[in-house]
């Protein structure tokens, strides 16, 4: 729980340095511990006005930016995420319930979640580093071992680097505008296979035919 908190941690501060007026979702007491223990998060609303998650899970943070929601999922695990991950389903499913822009912060994040949700909507960043409390740098230390597990790209402590900073700040509002507007355009199928039981290859294929303008229903050449 503390490795999670730490990208969220770092999210955080950028999202205050960079929209100090628009993010909901905060840690209350960065400043009275160190890492060692677990910090207070107050979590955002699960609703936006009339959209609401209809149950008790949450996005990590929601940021009004650029005139529009985005709700934004923090996953600081070693796994590299692919396109069939129930994780990318959650947040579809939730940003679906609150009508707002899906933002994905991972480690790794494969080439086909691109391919695939980045043409849904979903705005995804790679931090290529997986964050590690300054309190467990010993665990680090070995994690980083060649001889051991060689996990070359553990980084410590909680703070923000640069590329998290401009991804926050620079490149979230220029891209948000072409991200609702992919997001409007794939509710339909978002929603088929979050909620209807659609497989991820018919979503995949769908999502693929759509953007090629063709007919959707299989590889028979364009829409007449």
């Amino acid at each position: 729980m503390r490795v999670g908190q730490a990208l969220e941690i770092a999210t955080y501060r950028a999202l205050v340095a960079a929209h100090p007026r628009g993010c909901f979702g905060r840690f209350l007491n960065l400043d009275a511990h160190d890492d060692s223990q677990l910090y207070s998060k107050e979590e955002p609303p699960s609703h936006i006005g009339s959209n609401a998650i209809p149950d008790d899970r949450l996005v990590d943070f929601l940021l009004m930016v650029a005139g529009d929601w985005a709700g934004i999922e923090c996953k600081n695990i070693r796994e590299w995420l692919y396109s069939d991950r129930p994780e990318l389903v959650a947040l579809a499913d939730k940003c679906l319930h609150l009508d707002c822009v899906p933002v994905l912060i991972a480690r790794r994040i494969h080439p086909s979640v691109f391919f695939v949700f980045n043409r849904c909507g979903f705005i995804l960043h790679q931090t290529y580093n997986q964050m590690v409390p300054l309190a467990d740098e010993a665990l680090a230390t070995k994690a980083r071992d060649k001889n051991l597990m060689a996990y070359f790209d553990i980084r410590l402590g909680n703070q923000p680097d640069g590329r998290l900073t401009k991804f926050i700040g620079t490149n979230l509002p220029i891209v948000m505008p072409g991200a609702r507007e992919r997001f409007d355009e794939h509710k339909d199928l978002l929603t088929a296979y979050c909620r209807e039981g659609m497989a991820y290859d018919e979503f995949a294929a769908r999502v693929r035919r759509r953007a090629a303008g063709q007919n959707e229903d299989g590889d028979w050449g364009p829409v007449e």
